[in-house]
């Protein structure tokens, strides 16, 4: 009896650890939007998209990625992809991290060395971010799913990835959203950031990184 609850405490103390990664990696997420696109030096792929929506439908930031995120779930159905907590979460938290973001951080005009520097600050926060929230293992985000449940089918997850980024950023270029040296920045640094903290993070959630290695590749 001793043993069991004492396994049971055990489970108990990895959940709530991983809860408090998951809730505290998309927050930073969102909030680390908010300071890149207050930078004004240009978005990631899918921030060009929310964007140039937000332009277009006069909606905060946050309102569309969140709405965004919904629609893309949608698209899970037809790959048989389930969701968990964390995919729900996703959905939810980081637009509304955004949009308190944006609230308290005023637009910068002018000062470029004040720009590069949130810029810089709000990519190396994604990136501790990303870590935090996929170390916590408790489900992808709608947009990573949509990418791994096409690659599922039988195709490269670069191939599919780039494809897929490739399409949302013509599209919200088109739509008014901004393409800089933020963009570049993005496509080159969160990976490598991503993968020295995604599995320093899934040790500290108690997983296995062994197995997180081994589905990368």
């Amino acid at each position: 009896m001793t043993d069991q609850l004492h396994g049971a405490c055990q489970t108990l103390a990895v959940l709530f650890r991983r809860s408090v990664m998951l809730l505290v990696g998309l927050s930073l997420f969102g909030i680390s939007l908010g300071l890149v696109v207050r930078a004004g030096l240009g978005l990631a792929p899918w921030d060009v998209f929310h964007e140039g929506v937000s332009e277009r439908l006069d909606l905060s930031l946050g309102t569309v990625i969140v709405a965004t995120s919904f629609v893309v779930l949608l698209l899970w159905i037809p790959l048989r992809e389930r969701p968990g907590v964390g995919t729900i979460g996703n959905a939810i938290l980081v637009g509304v991290w955004v949009d308190i973001t944006m609230a308290v951080i005023p637009e910068i005009d002018g000062a470029l060395i004040g720009r590069v520097a949130l810029l810089l600050l709000g990519v190396s926060i994604n990136g501790l971010a990303t870590g935090l929230y996929i170390g916590a293992g408790m489900g992808s985000g709608p947009r990573d799913g949509l990418m791994t449940g096409i690659a599922s089918r039988g195709h490269s997850i670069r191939a599919v990835r780039t494809s897929i980024e490739a399409i949302v950023l013509v599209t919200g270029f088109a739509l008014g959203g901004t393409i800089g040296v933020g963009t570049l920045l993005y496509a080159f640094a969160i990976g490598p950031i991503a993968h020295k903290t995604i599995p320093w993070f899934v040790r500290l959630s108690g997983r296995d990184v062994r197995g997180l290695l081994v589905d990368q590749h």
